[in-house]
Order: structure tokens, then sequence, then C-alpha cells
């Protein structure tokens, strides 16, 4: 059974994802599976690292996600104990749902919520 919330977005506040997404929604997101979490910057515009989680992927755009075996195997083949799987996208300006459908997958598979952290603007 799916749970309800399946992947956390970390972005920054404001930013190029932030605006389009409001721009043009993608369902999971609408449906609440994906859920955002807004965050402040640093001076330079950048998220920084993860202050939670174990970072298990990183890929330096969205279009990356669409890589569904990639995706799978790095969320469902790392254990990451009681922290929850990282996927760090180093540079964004757009997530569509064709991007969020293997994250989404991949944590239904491997029954963990999966957070997605987008760095910086593309």
């Amino acid at each position: 059974m799916a749970k309800e919330v399946g992947v956390i977005v970390e972005l920054a506040r404001d930013g190029a994802v932030d605006r389009n997404l409001r721009a043009d929604m993608p369902s999971s997101i609408s449906s609440g599976r994906v859920v955002l979490d807004h965050l402040p910057t640093d001076v330079d515009g950048s998220l920084g690292p993860p202050p939670a989680g174990q970072v298990v992927l990183s890929v330096p755009s969205p279009e990356a996600l669409r890589e569904q075996d990639e995706v799978r195997r790095s969320v469902a083949d790392t254990d990451t104990g009681d922290q929850p799987p990282v996927i760090i996208v180093e540079a964004g300006e757009f997530l569509r749902e064709d991007e969020l459908a293997p994250v989404l997958e991949a944590a239904d598979l491997a029954d963990k919520t999966v957070i997605v952290r987008i760095l910086t603007d593309a």
C-alpha cells in the first residue's frame, strides 16, 4: 500500500522551480503525494547540503530523475537506517510529473519517504 506522502521536495522559496510549479503544478503535488518544503537560501541563492537524511543519489538537473532504474536502485539498494534517502538535484528551473514519477515509484517500492533537494536555480 502506498504511503500518503512519498516525496518531499526541498526547494528555494520563490526560486525558479517554485515559480514554475505555481504556474503549472504536477498532479502528484496537487494530490498531496509530493509535498513542497519552501526553504530560505543562503546569500548565494543556494540551499546547501541537507541537514538530515542520507544522500543516495546526486544528479545535475531534474531531467536526470527520468532515469527510472538508477533512481529505483539508489533508493532501494542503499541502507539509510532510520534516515530518509535524499536525492540531490544540483540545479533546476522546472520539475515535471515525468521527473517526479520515478522518485514516487522508488519511494513506494522501498516503503520510504524520499527527499529531493534542489540546491539552486539553473
